[in-house]
């Protein structure tokens, strides 16, 4: 080969290097998250009176947190260390940060947010106190998925603030509410690092129809996406996010009055149809299931048949009662409504006499079924079957992870048919294209800390 020819294809070589070392560049520049913008997010419900509402995810902070793919990373505690088998947990609390209103955090304000958080439900300690700058955790019984726990959304640390709302260490901090909406400013000083975001606008109580109006006319950025309406805004061409099945839809039964005989409850979940529950009101998304957890989480799910026997329902029966079953819904959400009257259908052709209570009228009196639906935060399978006895009121004591031991554990438990699983549903988000870098935390909650909104003019 000629040496022009060698020098015109190494100039042609460089030139086509430079372009496209140009065209990366210009890529980067454009896919980089940057700082600034405001997200806008509406959702159905009040997001400070569930525990796990997002505006307590904004503003407050666990002692410990658990990342995407569900492992326990450090938060307001640094580092941890058990004793005594297990039976005392010792945190330590992370230097230099302070909540919204400027008070230092201490253990001492540990201590009392999480004695604060028991008197609302069951922990799994039975003594906290504040030593040096630790916190000490004992029980009379092992915790060995203590770190875990601390990440729910029920542990989050706060104090009240001068006027006795709570205050916490989050990554936003409230600003106001007005006209329905409530704005969420970056925090600054965030011991974490600022977020990329410089304000959230968070808008509650909004229906689904007027959430998607908003997102597709441009005054929203971020809306939820029921289960049973996904194929629905698939075909409307949204960019929608999806969790794992993250929430348990169950029924609860009343071990008294009409369903005192346990083979009256046994026939109830005998009876129950989840295959009409899953193909029709929710569309076939998430799982059928006859398990307090999702297969994938516990691998022993299939053991528990969740097919129909209405013959065996019948017959366990047995003509035993005439007195009406009164069932509910626990929230007004329309597809619980079509799911409670559906099963009410299914015990009438069981035998039963059912009436289902208007959800105005269900809390004027304990119906014996209450259709719940149940969110999942732990991603341990002993954590995750503890936190769901516990949601049914029962304190957990499963521990470890034996696979048979867990299955007892839960077997048991189940075998009272006080609590029948019916479906593991997935939470899904519709996103405008604004938004980048949205993740799904490992209970199906946004992670806005991590989003970056960009301008599309």
């Amino acid at each position: 080969m000629r040496p022009r020819d060698t020098r015109c294809i190494v100039l042609r070589r460089c030139a086509i290097s430079g372009l496209m070392l140009c065209c990366t560049l210009v890529a980067s520049a454009r896919t980089r998250p940057h700082y600034g913008g405001t997200l806008r997010v509406e959702t159905q419900e009040d997001p400070w009176q569930t525990a796990d509402g997002m505006a307590r995810r904004l503003t407050m902070d666990g002692l410990t947190r658990l990342d995407t793919a569900g492992q326990v990373r450090a938060a307001l505690a640094t580092g941890w260390s058990s004793q005594n088998g297990e039976h005392r947990w010792e945190f330590r609390i992370r230097p230099n940060v302070h909540f919204h209103d400027g008070t230092a955090l201490t253990a001492e304000t540990v201590a009392a947010s999480l004695t604060q958080s028991c008197r609302s439900g069951a922990c799994p300690w039975t003594a906290v106190q504040a030593v040096g700058q630790t916190v000490v955790l004992t029980s009379d019984s092992p915790m060995p998925d203590l770190p875990a726990q601390l990440a729910r959304a029920e542990f989050l640390i706060a104090h009240s603030d001068t006027q006795g709302a709570p205050d916490g260490t989050g990554v936003f901090q409230v600003t106001g509410f007005a006209n329905g909406v409530m704005a969420f400013a970056a925090n600054d000083d965030y011991w974490n690092g600022r977020p990329f975001v410089d304000a959230v606008e968070l808008r509650p109580r909004r229906s689904i129809r007027d959430q998607w109006l908003d997102l597709s006319i441009g005054r929203a950025d971020l809306v939820q996406v029921p289960p049973q309406m996904l194929h629905q805004a698939q075909q409307q061409h949204m960019a929608v996010t999806v969790s794992e099945p993250v929430e348990l839809v169950a029924l609860q039964l009343s071990a008294t009055g009409a369903l005192a005989n346990p083979k009256l409850r046994e026939a109830v979940a005998l009876a129950v149809d989840r295959s009409a529950l899953y193909n029709v009101i929710f569309q076939k998304q998430g799982e059928i299931t006859a398990s307090l957890l999702p297969e994938a989480l516990s691998g022993y799910a299939f053991l528990f048949a969740p097919d129909r026997d209405l013959n065996r329902a019948v017959a366990l029966r047995g003509g035993a009662t005439s007195s009406v079953l009164t069932l509910a819904a626990e929230d007004g959400g329309a597809e619980l409504q079509l799911a409670i009257e559906r099963i009410a259908l299914n015990l009438r052709e069981a035998g039963f006499r059912a009436q289902v209570m208007p959800a105005a009228q269900s809390g004027q009196g304990q119906p014996d079924i209450l259709l719940r639906r149940v969110s999942l935060e732990e991603t341990q399978a002993g954590a995750a079957l503890n936190e769901m006895l516990e949601s049914f009121g029962q304190h957990g004591t499963a521990s470890g992870t034996d696979t048979a031991a867990l299955y007892r554990a839960e077997r048991d438990f189940l075998a009272g048919h006080t609590v029948v699983p019916l479906l593991w549903l997935p939470r899904a988000w519709a996103v405008s294209e604004r938004v980048r870098d949205l993740r799904l935390a490992a209970d199906g909650s946004p992670q806005l800390s991590d989003a970056a909104s960009e301008d599309t003019k």
